[in-house]
Formats: structure tokens, C-alpha cells, sequence
């Protein structure tokens, strides 16, 4: 790869070919959200001259417009809930959300868009911050406005991913909201229509349902979270219908959208349509590989925009091209992509390791109420992979701790169980606030920790996490 090992110039000057100054870098990292900025600053911490490239915001989609915000938008609901629950606490119980306080929250929460407060971190490091479009003119070779930039060592691409609108019939001649229009908005709308019941799709439909917004929820699936167990989705959908009102339709998608009286109006597939002042596309994501000169350098995405990688990120085997986050599509979620920084750095730094939790199943949260907590293989995904597994239930809420937190609200907790190595090869928690009990299920997984090992892990009295001690005792009695 020739554009490697050159020695660039570090000044401003012209180079005769109309570029104003080219600066060399031991790495250069294409994309300062969370997975970016966790590479840039583990080689910098050890001695490394880094430049990170960025277009929008330092911080990136999750911490503007994705995670952060439409946690501020979901959270005041299930503080509201918890508190009606819980005698002697002094709220009436018609007791409603104050949606100008909620949004005022949620712009607090990502700092009014302003990444001002990003900057002192990378400049602590020693982070040169480029803020512009990079693309590649060549291998190793990044300009970024009037800047050629110089990788000598890696180019670590990390550009992330953006809403994908579907093909459907009209859609393109609307203004639909993605997830950025969704989770940013500064009005509650009347009503919306949210096409798509994954975990973007259903969190913001529950935050807008309980700000006072009518919410119609369609999805071509049979149950919400495809992604998840199926009892999950089901007890979510009830959720959504039951305490927030929302209108979930499943078994057909948007066959078409047009401009309707109220706004636009979306026919559905096997017959009906709905209409709303505003339409919400959370069908998923396409990675940002366009427009960056992948073709400068002989790189192809896969047919759907993902750079493919080995498991230390590298494109194509390349020891000096790597490949992290959303924009490998090997999971797309902001701790896999600082997972995969790790691995890269690790890799780069001279520690060889192969990258192996999203192989396993990384964790993941849908943080609606009920909250969807999962790691590892679903059932129908283990018994596709050849384990003889069975599954292992018992109520969320079954433990003395629930009788103080989230009392009388439901969910199930599931154990995937390898019954011939007799470990943990998935977890499923549904019902309040269940987040928190995956991180102990993520460590049983990784560390594939036997049923008999983990009977000396006791949980706490009265604590929610005595679900464990309650599963390990199902496990055990063999039904």
C-alpha cells in the first residue's frame, strides 16, 4: 500500500497541486462518535500521533440524536409509573408528564446539540480534530476540505450509519421523520405514525404515546422486536396498547404514503390505512461508506453498504484498514462499536485478539416499559445452531425485591440453557427495568460458567437480581 510509510510536510503551505497543506499522522480515524473516539484515544494514550475526522458532531449519532435523547424522551414515563405504584408517594394518581419539561430535559441531555464539551477530552490527548467530509484519494491519503491527511500506520474507518428509508411507494414525495427529526423534535405532534417495531421504532413510540401524541405503530412482523425472543415483543405490544394507547398493527407493512388532510396517510398492506400529522421511519440503517473514495483505495462495500471485516476489524485482511461500529454492520449498537475500538487498538498496539461477543450475542436493550433486556442466543437461534437447549422461565417480578420495585408489573425472565455442557447460552429479561440484570448474564455467557459454578453465586436478599437464584432453582428441578 504505497500511501503508507510516506512522509508528508506538516505546514500550510501549498504543494503545487492546489492542496493547502498535508500533515502525517501515525493513524488517522474517519468518524468521531463513541467507537471513533475510544480508538483515537487508546492509540494516543500510548504515544501515537492520531487525527480524527469529523463531519457533524463530536460524540456522534448516539449521544445527539439516537440513544441519549430518546432515553431523556422514554424515562420520565417510567419514573411517573413507579411512583403511582409506590404507596405513600404524594402524586395523584391522574397525575400527567409536563411534555415542555421532558423536551427541555432531553436538550439538556445532548447539550443543545453543542459538542463544545467533547473537545477538551481529545485535546488532552493530543487529538488533532479535523471537521469536514473525509474521503480517500488514495491508500493511506484522506483530505478533508483543503487538508490531505497522511496515515502512516491505520486509517480506522468509523463513519457510522443513518436511518434507511424504505422503498415504499410515495415516501420519497413527504417529509418523513427519521430518527434524528424524532428524537430532536421541539412540539409534541397531535398524532404519528411509526413504521417499523424494532427497538428505535417502539422506544419513540412509547415517548411520544406518553407525551400525549396518537400513535399508530405498523409492522409487517407478527410481534414487535423480531430481533427478540417472541413472548418479548408480545408483552411489549400489550404494553404500548394497554398503558400508552398506541394503535399497533402487525402482518402488514406501508404498501404506500401519500399527503393526506391531517398530514400524510399510509395505506397498509392486506387492506386499511391510517393518518397522522406525522410519519416516523424506523425500518434501520444504512451505513455511511458512500461518498468517502472506498473506490480510491479498491474497497467494495457488501450489497448493502457494510464494510465487510475479520474479527480484528481489518477490511479485507489489510493490517492498516480497519472497519468499526455501524459501519461493519456486524452489530449495530454504540457498546459493540467500542468493543470493536478496543479490538482494533489492542490489535494495532501490538496484542493480537480476535474480536469474539458478537459470535456469542452481543447485549442489547430495548428501553421501553416493559424493558427488553437480551444477550447471547435466542431458543430458535440455539436449536438452528445445532444445541441441544431448552429454555428455563420464571417471573421477572417473582422475587421478594419486586415487592419494592416494579411491583405487580409483570415480565419473564428466560435462561437458554446448553443442556449437555449445562451453561448459559442466551438470557431474556423482560418487565421493569430490567437492563441491569444483563450484565451478570453477559459474564455467565462469555466465561461459559456452569450451572454448578454459578450456584455459589448468591444474590442479595431482598434484592431483584434473587431472579437469578430463582432461575438456577427451575434449572435445577428439570422442568
Amino acid at each position: 500500500m504505497a500511501g503508507y510509510g510516506r512522509q508528508g510536510n506538516d505546514g500550510g503551505h501549498s504543494n503545487g497541486s492546489g492542496i493547502m497543506s498535508e500533515k502525517t499522522y501515525d493513524a488517522i480515524v474517519l468518524g468521531a462518535g463513541p467507537a471513533g473516539e475510544v480508538v483515537a484515544g487508546r492509540l494516543a494514550e500510548a504515544g501515537w500521533t492520531v487525527a480524527i475526522v469529523e463531519k457533524d458532531l463530536v460524540g456522534g449519532e448516539c449521544s445527539y440524536y439516537s440513544c441519549m435523547p430518546s432515553k431523556a424522551l422514554v424515562r420520565p414515563a417510567d419514573v411517573l409509573a413507579e411512583a403511582k405504584r409506590t404507596p405513600g408517594v404524594p402524586i395523584d394518581a391522574d397525575a400527567e408528564l409536563d411534555p415542555a419539561a421532558v423536551l427541555a430535559r432531553r436538550d439538556a441531555a445532548i447539550h443543545n446539540e453543542d459538542d463544545s464539551g467533547q473537545l477538551p477530552w481529545l485535546e488532552e490527548r493530543g487529538i488533532e480534530l479535523f471537521r469536514g467530509e473525509g474521503r480517500f484519494v488514495g491508500e493511506g491519503r484522506i483530505m478533508v476540505g483543503d487538508d490531505e491527511l497522511v496515515a502512516t500506520r491505520a486509517v480506522v474507518v468509523a463513519t457510522g450509519s443513518g436511518a434507511k428509508m424504505p422503498p415504499i411507494d410515495g415516501l420519497n414525495s413527504i417529509h418523513a421523520w427519521n430518527n434524528r427529526d424524532a428524537t430532536t423534535a421541539e412540539k409534541v405532534p397531535a398524532s404519528m405514525i411509526v413504521l417499523g417495531g424494532g427497538p428505535v421504532g417502539s422506544e419513540l413510540a412509547q415517548a411520544w404515546a406518553s407525551l400525549g401524541t396518537k400513535v399508530t405503530l405498523v409492522d409487517p412482523a407478527d410481534h414487535l422486536l423480531g430481533r427478540e425472543e417472541p413472548f418479548a415483543g408480545e408483552e411489549l405490544a400489550t404494553a404500548l396498547r394497554g398503558r400508552f394507547g398506541v394503535d399497533v398493527r402487525l402482518g402488514g407493512g406501508a404498501e404506500s404514503v401519500r399527503v393526506g388532510g391531517a398530514g400524510v396517510i399510509v395505506e397498509i398492506e392486506g387492506g386499511g390505512s391510517v393518518e397522522a400529522e406525522e410519519i416516523l421511519v424506523a425500518v434501520g440503517r444504512k451505513p455511511h461508506t458512500d461518498g468517502i473514495g472506498l473506490e480510491t483505495i479498491g474497497v467494495e462495500p457488501d450489497e448493502h453498504g457494510f464494510l465487510e471485516v475479520d474479527d480484528r476489524m481489518r477490511v479485507g485482511g489489510d493490517q492498516r484498514l480497519y472497519a468499526i461500529g455501524d459501519v461493519n454492520g456486524r452489530a449495530l449498537f454504540t457498546h459493540v462499536g467500542k468493543y470493536q475500538a478496543w479490538i482494533v487498538a489492542e490489535n494495532l498496539l501490538g496484542r493480537p485478539i480476535e474480536a469474539a461477543a458478537e459470535a456469542i450475542g452481543s447485549p442489547r436493550v430495548t428501553f421501553t416499559d416493559p424493558q427488553v433486556a437480551a444477550v447471547g442466543k435466542t431458543l430458535a437461534e440455539a436449536e438452528e445452531a445445532g444445541i441441544d437447549a431448552r429454555a428455563v422461565e420464571v417471573p421477572t417480578d417473582g422475587s421478594p425485591g419486586a415487592s419494592f420495585q416494579g411491583k405487580g408489573t409483570g415480565g419473564k425472565s428466560r435462561f437458554v440453557v446448553d443442556q449437555a455442557k449445562e451453561t448459559i447460552v442466551g438470557a431474556t429479561f423482560t418487565g421493569f427495568e430490567t437492563a441491569d440484570f444483563l450484565q451478570a448474564a453477559t459474564i455467565a455467557i462469555v466465561a461459559e460458567i456452569s450451572r454448578a459454578r454459578l450456584r455459589h453465586a448468591i444474590a442479595p436478599y431482598p434484592t431483584r437480581s434473587e431472579v437469578w437464584l430463582k432461575l438456577l432453582e427451575k434449572w435445577e428441578s428439570g422442568d
